[in-house]
């Protein structure tokens, strides 16, 4: 335990110096370290009240959407008899499969003010001006809150499946009806997964940047993340003010942190003891169809719009909402499997994704049991700790992890191994919260029989502890994969020349040639990503039934 509290720290709080360190400089830029330290950087923050604001609007509406989305969502798929369950389920995990880079640019296909396709439509048809203005705020807000409401189901949809449904079924048998039996049985039991996911939700919207970057520029509707880039980007570039507004979002993030352990603190959320049940679905009657529309029309408008609206653009020279027939093509596919750079990009997305996930789970697992099961002193601040990277925009972070490891003396900078560190420590609240949902539902008896029994703590880990987590485990994995092979803002100002991945590679082909082929390569990751997911889960299923 000491041991990994010792790497946690060093992976987190080392970028952390060099970040606070380049917020507090006032000196001359081009002296390392900083000649002078000051407030000059913070007291500069107040000229873009309007991006801040900008930012609490974007973010509280999308955490507000995506949550809502992700709480009924795995309530009905998990505690429900709605038809198609298990298609619903596995097309409901899709959205998180793309890049936000992705939904953006689709949603931009779809709902730009002017060459939007629904907007083309809508003046075909005699309308005037624009149906619908996805780059406003709240179009901005609805686009990310789509694709990250599949964050909020896996996590919640982890701990409902764990949850004993016979608490549910004796509030019904005392006269309570289905709907207030989840809001006063359900919402309350899953408490710990809902909170977990609404501090990773919302510090993920904080550091949105794909979604306002292809929506919000063109409109000149910044966000923070939005500025960060442009402050990095222009020269000469601005890094100390950069530096100070990704330090500036602490305080919210802490707050959060905060407000999560206050609630849970003294409150039981215990649901799996020793005795043995078998989860059974609610009986909805005809409302069962109403579920189905529901989670449907979320499919619908989160994965199978976009990715059509994708498809239709990519196979296009100049994506027009009425093509001619001489307009399609296939040369952005052909351009995108040519280039060696894309082809070895791909690659590194997936070794990096596959061992990103294999040793966060077991980090994060443990990590896990040290705040929510141990006795150990310093838990408390070692989850403070775990949440400093969700603090900050990851493009932030990821500024304080290039400096940090430019001056460290092993030359790692540019390598395969700073991505793969960069992606352990930025995902280590994902891993956290997901599994931590899961243990706060774990009887302590469990592991407290093992123990009079002789049993040591690592054979109550491995015999107890980890097959009831399993379902949190599996959450963890698949979300720590997906999140590496999309991420874009830490991997950017990390990677080399022999150490590029997809997701920037496709940002650059967004800013540097067309948005068709943006597309083209953006479905090759997507399709590559599901295959990859289903050997997975294909090897699990193997794996379950050889281990029964």
């Amino acid at each position: 335990m000491t041991m990994v509290i010792v790497v946690v720290a060093i992976f987190v709080l080392y970028p952390v110096f060099y970040l606070l360190q380049a917020a507090f400089d006032v000196g001359p830029a081009e002296v390392r370290p900083p000649a002078a330290y000051g407030f000059d950087n913070f007291s500069a923050l107040g000229k873009y009240w309007e991006i801040m604001l900008n930012t609490l609007v974007v973010t509280f509406a999308a955490t507000i959407m995506a949550l809502t989305f992700g709480f009924l969502t795995a309530w009905i798929l998990t505690r429900t008899n709605v038809p198609f369950q298990r298609t619903l389920e596995q097309l409901m995990a899709v959205p998180y499969y793309v890049t936000p880079l992705l939904g953006a640019l689709a949603w931009n296909f779809l709902g730009a003010p002017e060459s939007g396709f629904i907007n083309q439509v809508w003046r075909a048809g005699g309308g005037q001006g624009a149906l619908i203005d996805i780059t406003s705020a709240v179009g901005i807000a609805w686009v990310m809150a789509l694709f990250e409401g599949s964050v909020a189901f896996v996590m919640i949809g982890a701990v409902m499946k764990s949850m004993d449904p016979a608490l549910e079924e004796a509030s019904q048998m005392s006269g309570a009806g289905r709907w207030r039996a989840m809001l006063r049985i359900t919402l309350p039991l899953v408490a710990p997964g809902v909170l977990g996911a609404a501090i990773f939700v919302f510090a993920e919207m904080l550091g949105s940047f794909s979604a306002a970057l292809v929506l919000g520029t063109p409109a000149r509707f910044y966000v923070i993340t939005t500025a960060i880039y442009q402050f990095v980007s222009q020269y000469p570039p601005r890094l100390p003010l950069a530096a100070a507004l990704g330090v500036s979002l602490f305080a919210v993030m802490f707050g959060m942190l905060y407000l999560y352990r206050r609630i849970t603190a003294n409150r039981s959320f215990v649901t799996i003891s020793g005795k043995a049940f078998r989860p059974r679905a609610i009986d909805m009657g005809w409302l069962r169809w109403v579920l189905f529309a529901v989670c449907a029309g979320y499919v619908f408008l989160s994965v199978l719009l976009p990715i059509a609206t994708l498809v239709f653009a990519s196979f296009q020279k100049l994506a027009v909402a009425w093509p001619a027939a001489d307009n399609f093509t296939l040369d952005n596919y052909r351009t995108a499997l040519s280039l060696n750079a894309v082809r070895s990009a791909l690659s590194n997305s997936l070794f990096l994704g596959l061992l990103t996930a294999t040793i966060g789970v077991v980090l994060t697992g443990l990590l896990a049991w040290i705040i929510q099961r141990s006795r150990l002193p310093g838990r408390g601040v070692l989850e403070y700790i775990v949440m400093f990277p969700q603090a900050v925009p990851r493009l932030v972070f990821a500024f304080g992890m290039m400096w940090a490891w430019l001056a460290f003396p092993i030359p790692i900078y540019g390598t395969f191994w700073i991505l793969l560190i960069a992606y352990l420590t930025v995902f280590l609240p994902l891993g956290v919260r997901t599994i931590s949902g899961v243990i706060m539902q774990l009887d302590k008896s469990l592991e407290e029989c093992g123990q009079v029994c002789g049993a040591s703590w690592s054979f109550r880990v491995r015999t107890i502890v980890a097959p009831l987590l399993w379902p949190g485990i599996l959450a963890a994995w698949l979300l720590i994969f997906v999140a590496s092979v999309r991420e874009l803002g830490a991997s950017i100002l990390l990677m080399g020349p022999d150490s590029k991945v997809m997701t920037p590679a496709i940002a650059e082909a967004f800013f540097s040639t067309s948005s068709e082929l943006t597309a083209a390569m953006a479905l090759i990751q997507t399709v590559v990503v599901a295959a990859a997911m289903v050997v997975f889960t294909l090897m699990t299923r193997r794996a379950a039934v050889h281990g029964a």
